[in-house]
């Protein structure tokens, strides 16, 4: 990032932000250096950007190009006094009416997912509401799936692609072995990462990425941020009653889960940029989101445990219930991914009984990994 530069929209649009305290000002996300010097990120982080320990003015959105990276959180403004907060989501009243929010929901949709630039564009599709949704309003993007033979995502994608009409625009890019350790050591180089789940979340992103960029795209346009915003876990389900959530009431869980984005998005974007291409979330708009937050749980998850139920409903305008309705597993597992890393870490001699098996496996397969510092 050359000094002064900001990603994703103009400096008058963020001082607006700034001066008004508008965590949604009504972008798709952004990060970088003000002409004062002055560093930022969005509420949501849905740009990374890093400076160098000890020098605030320092600031690039990639974190190898830099001696001693130091993130800057989501929703902070980072100057020579430190960081301060500026921007936090809102927690709006949830709406009354089911069929307002869901017509909400659907004209942001509309208008964020269309509004994306069809040159150079391709799409990440798995066969699931999420990046059919954004293939159904992006529909001169060729569409690409990751996976090994005849995984649940390769299936579900090709489902998908002839319902929707478009087998001919579907590309499947296989995966195998050589693939994994390849892609798992580009992301790990590109984000100082080497968990595995954050490694097997990422391979699929990255081997469609690197296939689109060889097809002559720059772009790929994603699903991210619909889970989390949209109530589509587990977890979120059965709160109050899930561990792995401390909110007491299924609305209060998605929040939480939102608040886990900016660290998702760093690991996407930087996986995405190593492979060659500049991601696009239409679904992470701030229009939006701004419906988003405003959903009551049970537009979240029914009655009946059906997740994402604001989002299904609206799907509906583009896409047949057959796919607006349709459950899918996580990519790492719709994929496969996180069985082959297991797999090629036993097979490489990392017990697993051990521990940590398949980061140590990731770690030094990526050699360098670099240390990116907590501010």
């Amino acid at each position: 990032m050359t000094p002064h530069a900001l990603q994703g929209t103009d400096p008058d649009t963020v001082e607006g932000a700034l001066r008004d305290r508008d965590p949604l000002p009504g972008t798709g996300g952004f990060a970088g250096t003000l002409p004062d010097g002055r560093v930022v990120r969005d509420a949501l982080g849905r740009y990374p950007v890093f400076t160098e320990r000890g020098d605030p003015t320092n600031a690039g959105s990639d974190p190898t190009e830099l001696d001693e990276p130091v993130g800057l959180p989501a929703g902070h403004v980072r100057s020579a006094d430190g960081d301060e907060r500026v921007w936090t989501l809102p927690n709006p009243e949830p709406y009354a009416d089911g069929a307002t929010a869901v017509a909400a929901l659907r004209e942001a949709i509309e208008r964020s997912a269309g509004a994306v630039p069809g040159a150079g564009l391709a799409v990440a599709f798995s066969g699931g509401v999420d990046s059919a949704l954004v293939a159904a309003r992006c529909p001169d993007a060729p569409l690409y799936v990751a996976g090994f033979p005849d995984s649940p995502d390769v299936r579900a994608a090709r489902e998908t692609a002839r319902l929707l009409g478009r087998v001919d625009d579907l590309q499947v890019v296989t995966l195998d072995g050589a693939a994994v350790r390849e892609h798992a050591a580009t992301i790990a180089r590109a984000t100082g990462r080497t968990n595995p789940m954050d490694i097997a979340i990422a391979i699929p992103l990255v081997a469609v990425a690197g296939r689109a960029r060889g097809d002559g795209c720059t772009r790929l346009a994603v699903g991210q941020g619909a889970d989390e915003l949209f109530g589509g876990y587990d977890k979120v389900a059965r709160a109050p009653d899930d561990p792995r959530v401390e909110a007491d009431s299924v609305r209060g869980a998605a929040r939480e889960l939102v608040g886990g984005l900016p660290d998702q998005l760093e690991r996407d974007v930087l996986a995405l940029r190593a492979a060659g291409v500049e991601p696009a979330a239409p679904l992470l708009h701030d229009r939006v989101v701004r419906v988003a937050l405003g959903l009551p749980g049970r537009l979240l998850v029914n009655g009946r445990g059906e997740r994402k139920v604001a989002l299904r409903r609206a799907a509906r305008a583009w896409l047949p219930d057959r796919v607006a309705f349709r459950g899918k597993r996580a990519a790492q597992y719709g994929s496969r991914t996180a069985r082959e890393l297991d797999r090629l870490a036993r097979e490489a001699g990392y017990e697993r009984s051990a521990g940590g098996h398949v980061a140590r496996f990731v770690a030094d397969l990526a050699g360098d990994v670099p240390a990116v510092g907590a501010p």
